[in-house]
């Protein structure tokens, strides 16, 4: 499950991000408001991590402009502004929940998945294709109740595909959904874990198809069986 951090204070940031890997995330970080904002309108997180006193601007720009789209995604706001009308102004700007700096890392983790198990969020719910779920908590694949061993980048692509089930998923959004903000991504890379988890669906008897949608990318749907 891929979050994003936007903090300029580097220490910070990696002791987040090591810290939120152990709790089983992986994470996007960014330091500027600018970085934040072109990440957020091209890749989907599970939840963002906003400071807000960015070196470029105020993160609660941000967050309206995230809720302005009508993006449901969990914003916990960190920050030094402790005031009482500090918070209820991070609250009414769209934020779901508000961590006053210094906290403990183990608060943060728990308010991140009260976020995430909330209805309609990522934790405590599952994803049901045919004979096909996916457990979106512990991210386990099942075909006819067996679990199925999948990588985690095969995990990641069937993740998004079925969250966007009957819907076109974009080769762009599957690589971001994979590698993040790497940026060092071959040119075929997205194909390669398709076509992996594609074969890997199929021998395990899964009555599912992942379609290529040329030019376009990738949708996941039942499989029609033609009547005999």
């Amino acid at each position: 499950m891929r979050l994003l951090v936007v903090e300029d204070n580097a220490l910070l940031s990696q002791l987040l991000a090591k810290g939120l890997a152990t709790a089983g995330y992986e994470t996007d970080l960014l330091a500027t408001a600018a970085e934040a904002r072109a990440a957020l309108m091209t890749t989907s997180y599970a939840a963002v991590i906003l400071d807000l006193g960015l070196p470029d601007g105020d993160g609660l720009s941000i967050l309206r402009e995230l809720r302005h789209r009508k993006d449901p995604t969990p914003v916990l706001v960190l920050t030094a502004r402790g005031g009482l009308q500090d918070r209820v102004n991070g609250l009414r700007s769209g934020a779901d929940d508000y961590l006053v700096k210094p906290f403990a890392l183990e608060e943060l983790v728990a308010r991140l998945e009260a976020q995430l198990r909330r209805p309609g969020q990522q934790l405590g719910s599952s994803l049901h294709i045919a004979n096909l779920e996916f457990d979106l908590r512990n991210r386990q694949a099942s075909i006819d109740d067996q679990p199925q061993v999948l990588s985690s980048r095969e995990t990641a692509v069937l993740e998004l595909l079925m969250r966007s089930k009957g819907r076109v998923v974009s080769k762009k959004q599957v690589e971001d959904h994979i590698f993040g903000l790497s940026g060092d991504v071959a040119s075929n890379a997205v194909e390669v874990y398709v076509h992996r988890l594609r074969k890997q669906l199929s021998d395990k008897g899964a009555k599912v198809r992942i379609h290529t949608i040329r030019g376009v990318g990738y949708l996941i749907a039942e499989e029609k069986r033609d009547p005999v």
